[in-house]
């Protein structure tokens, strides 16, 4: 079972929706006993930082959650909660990573960060190319089988442009365009396993043992984003 944290943090359609087309039906729930039996926990988020730890300390996830030893994936806010501190709302959160969650400062660039940018410095397994080709696609729980989601004129120029995918663009994450929306980030730091250059630089990925975070939105990145997915899934 695949289990999607519920905490009133909302973009949990459409983390479901990017497991559907991967085949992977998922449970989205705050039960304790649910998550710690769940073979995989994904913990997505956009949202206000104090509000969703209240959310999560009120239940006693808090203690759940950095106590659990299948793969964890925190996505977006997920990243955030996952840190030690956040500026926002002057939040202690989870303390999983060292690192803590600043505002991005004033600047000519527009905040929230929002739309396509890449990524560099990529390390850790959820970055590892996709198997050779020939080898047999991820089939999932239910067994479906590899779908791509449409392309339109929201995919990064690289979709629209009808390049390929990524096993035959070379096989690799490095400098891929991935979709970002957030004002607050991560701080670079030893658990960093990739980074992005917008105002200044910071940690889109991160990961301590079987937690992994990135910023960005795997599931709403296309292409990239849903290898990054099957990844995880593959764990």
């Amino acid at each position: 079972m695949i289990a999607i944290v519920k905490y009133n943090a909302g973009n949990v359609r459409s983390v479901q929706n990017a497991l559907h087309r991967l085949g992977v039906d998922a449970v989205v729930t705050d039960n304790p006993k649910q998550l710690r039996e769940a073979e995989k926990v994904i913990f997505p988020g956009v949202g206000e930082a104090s509000t969703a730890m209240q959310y999560l300390k009120e239940r006693g996830l808090d203690e759940v959650l950095k106590n659990l030893h299948q793969p964890f994936l925190g996505i977006c806010l997920g990243l955030q909660l996952m840190c030690k501190h956040s500026e926002e709302g002057d939040t202690e959160c989870l303390g999983i990573f060292n690192e803590n969650v600043k505002r991005f400062p004033v600047s000519k660039q527009k905040v929230p960060h929002m739309g396509w940018n890449n990524c560099s410095e990529l390390k850790g397994v959820l970055f590892l190319p996709p198997p050779p080709s020939g080898t047999p696609p991820f089939q999932g729980e239910s067994g479906g089988f590899d779908q791509t989601p449409a392309q339109s004129a929201s995919s990064p120029p690289s979709e629209r442009r009808g390049d390929p995918i990524l096993s035959e663009r070379g096989g690799s994450f490095e400098n891929e365009d991935f979709y970002f929306v957030h004002s607050y980030f991560a701080e670079l730091g030893s658990q960093t396993t990739a980074q992005c250059d917008y105002i200044l630089p910071f940690s889109a990925a991160l990961q301590k043992d079987n937690f992994h975070a990135v910023q960005f939105h795997p599931e709403k990145s296309a292409e990239i984003g849903q290898q990054l997915i099957k990844n995880f899934l593959e764990l």
